[in-house]
């Protein structure tokens, strides 16, 4: 009842700062599986999933002010679908899967995006997980890989001397926490995505599984901002 009353204030305009705090209170009790049962819902999820921005609307990401709201939205989408097989079958049925992918090349190029992007690659990596079908989609219709490549690329700063060789620079400082978190998040999904791809056919497979290599060849050469961090990233 009280996740349903949180629920329906969301729906409402209100302002940015109770949207959090609902939020907030919403992430919280979610880690419940015996709450989210009542409450597990197509037109609940279409609430979360609008204010995470999980849209087709081409807009950019211009209101800062608006990040809090899609990053806490984000983490209440990570906890249910983990603790409810019911919103992985709606997450299907909803196209979630294409949203996130949209809203990751929204952040593409967009100051203070690193937390929605980290949440938005976390979800990817655990509907990838959960549902197979989604995993299909992600490889199939959605250039998973070449969109999670991109992203691993850009948490590790890639610069490249050659089609397939990254530039090494012993000197360069280790990656932030945020960003070492991204990179941990967008290899996860990748290993889920890539799982049954043993047998490459086309000419623009094989180069995207080179160009990946050639990636994960330079995060094994980049160090995080703590031993564990780096072991972890590694």
């Amino acid at each position: 009842r009280l996740c349903e009353g949180i629920l329906n204030i969301l729906e409402k305009d209100t302002k940015i700062s109770c949207q959090v705090a609902c939020l907030e209170a919403l992430r919280i009790l979610s880690r419940d599986k015996k709450v989210l049962v009542p409450v597990t819902t197509k037109r609940n999820m279409k609430i979360l999933m609008r204010l995470a921005k999980l849209d087709n609307v081409e807009d950019p990401l211009e209101r800062v002010s608006e990040f809090p709201v899609i990053v806490e939205a984000l983490k209440c989408l990570c906890n249910i679908i983990f603790n409810s097989s019911v919103a992985q079958k709606l997450s299907l049925e909803l196209n979630l899967a294409a949203m996130l992918c949209n809203l990751l090349q929204k952040c593409k190029d967009q100051q203070f995006t690193d937390d929605i992007k980290c949440f938005d690659l976390r979800l990817l990596f655990l509907l990838s997980l959960l549902h197979t079908d989604i995993r299909s989609q992600l490889r199939q219709e959605l250039q998973g890989v070449q969109v999670l490549t991109q992203a691993l690329e850009s948490s590790l700063s890639v610069r490249w001397t050659e089609e397939y060789k990254a530039a090494e620079d012993r000197d360069r400082p280790p990656l932030s926490l945020q960003e070492t978190d991204c990179a941990i998040e967008a290899l996860k999904a990748l290993f889920n995505v890539t799982l049954d791809s043993w047998n490459v056919h086309s000419k623009n497979e094989s180069h995207q599984f080179r160009y990946m290599a050639a990636i994960l060849r330079h995060c094994l050469l980049t160090t995080g901002p703590t031993e564990d961090k780096t072991e972890e990233l590694h």
